[in-house]
C-alpha cells in the first residue's frame, strides 16, 4: 500500500516547502516501584524559529517494567496545533490521544540500540469553517496510527554511557497512518535526528541537536520539510528510594 500510494503522490504535482523551527522537551521515565513508573512528557514547539508557536504537547502513561532492558506504556496525550510555516491549518485545534508502547534497549559493545513501538488513537478537532466566514474545532475525527523508532547511541569513552558520560545519538522514526479517515497520507511523516548528549550522574541526560521532519500532509501532494533543533531533558530519577 505504501509503494502504491508513494507512486500516485510522485506522479502528481507537488509541493514542497522548506521551514525552521525549534524544540523544547521533557521526558521523564520516572520508576515508583522495581516494575511500575510514570511516564511525563511536555514538548514546546515552535515556528520561525521560536518566532510563532507549532505545536504544545503534554503526554502522560503508565509504564510497566519488565526489566532493566525493557517496558510497556499506555497512556493518554494532549495536543494543540496552531496555524503556522506556508501550509497552516486554517485555525488552532485541539487533538486527545490515547497511546500504547513497547520499548526494547540492547547493547551491542559500545552501541546502544532503543526500538520503540507505539500505536496511537487519535481524535482530532480538525477546524470547520462557520457560517461567519471563520474557522473552529469541529467534531473530533478518529484515525489510527503506528510508529516505528530505531535509535543507537555511542560514548565517546568507555564502552557503555555511564554517568558523566559524553555521547553522540541518531534515530529514525516513520509514522504510518491507518484505518479510516484516512486521507492520502498513509505514510504520515519521518524523523531523522543526530545530536550530542552528556549523561548526569542518577539523574538523566541533556541533549541538543538536529531533527529533519518531514511530513506528508493529507492531499498527498504537499509536504513539510522541517528543519528543526532540538533540546531535551530525559530524567530517569526514581520516585521511590533505591540503592544507589
Amino acid at each position: 500500500l505504501l509503494l502504491t500510494t508513494s507512486f500516485s503522490v510522485f506522479s502528481q504535482s507537488k509541493t514542497v516547502v522548506t521551514q525552521y523551527n525549534a524544540w523544547l522537551m521533557y521526558f521523564g521515565t520516572h520508576k515508583v516501584s522495581e516494575h511500575w513508573g510514570v511516564h511525563a512528557e511536555a514538548q514546546w514547539r515552535r515556528s520561525d524559529v521560536i518566532e510563532h508557536p507549532q505545536q504544545l504537547l503534554l503526554r502522560t502513561g503508565v509504564n510497566y517494567h519488565f526489566g532493566p532492558k525493557a517496558f510497556a506504556t499506555a497512556g493518554y496525550a494532549f495536543i494543540e496545533t496552531y496555524p503556522y510555516g506556508e501550509l497552516p491549518v486554517a485555525a488552532t485545534f485541539p487533538e486527545h490521544r490515547i497511546w500504547q508502547q513497547l520499548q526494547v534497549k540492547n547493547q551491542m559493545g559500545a552501541i546502544e540500540w532503543v526500538s520503540r513501538f507505539r500505536l496511537e488513537q487519535r481524535f482530532s478537532k480538525l477546524p470547520v469553517a462557520t457560517s461567519e466566514n471563520t474557522f473552529e474545532p469541529g467534531d473530533a475525527v478518529y484515525t489510527n496510527r503506528f510508529r516505528l523508532f530505531n535509535r543507537i547511541s555511542v560514548p565517546f569513552k568507555g564502552k557503555t554511557i555511564q554517568d558523566k558520560s559524553l555521547y553522540v545519538t541518531a534515530y529514525d522514526e516513520i509514522m504510518v497512518n491507518f484505518g479510516k479517515n484516512v486521507g492520502l497520507n498513509l505514510l504520515d511523516q519521518n524523523r531523522a535526528y543526530l545530536a550530542l548528549g552528556y549523561q548526569f550522574p542518577k539523574v538523566g541526560r541533556v541533549e541538543v541537536g538536529y531533527l529533519n521532519q518531514y511530513i506528508v500532509k493529507s492531499s498527498g501532494v504537499a509536504f513539510e520539510n522541517n528543519h528543526t533543533v532540538q533540546v531535551g531533558l530525559f530524567s530517569n530519577l526514581p520516585f521511590y528510594k533505591t540503592k544507589f
